[in-house]
């Protein structure tokens, strides 16, 4: 076989890349909407999902990319 073959990351890195990039945005939003309040709040803004799943969504990214930072593929 060819060794000069390009080494790829797995998939599960890219995933990581984009559940950590995403949930930065949300945990954004959660934290711009705690300091300015929207006048119309809706049924269940006290639970305040967005901080939620945005603290969620950038512990699994982190978790995928420290988890495939060293594996490469062929």
């Amino acid at each position: 076989m060819n060794d000069t073959a390009p080494v790829m990351k797995p998939i599960w890195y890219f995933v990581g890349l984009i559940l950590l990039a995403m949930g930065v945005v949300i945990l954004a939003t959660g934290m711009w909407e705690l300091a300015f309040p929207p006048e119309v709040q809706p049924v269940l803004a006290a639970l305040r999902a967005n901080l939620w799943w945005g603290g969620i969504m950038i512990a699994a990214g982190l978790l995928f990319l420290f988890l495939n930072r060293g594996t490469k593929q062929r």
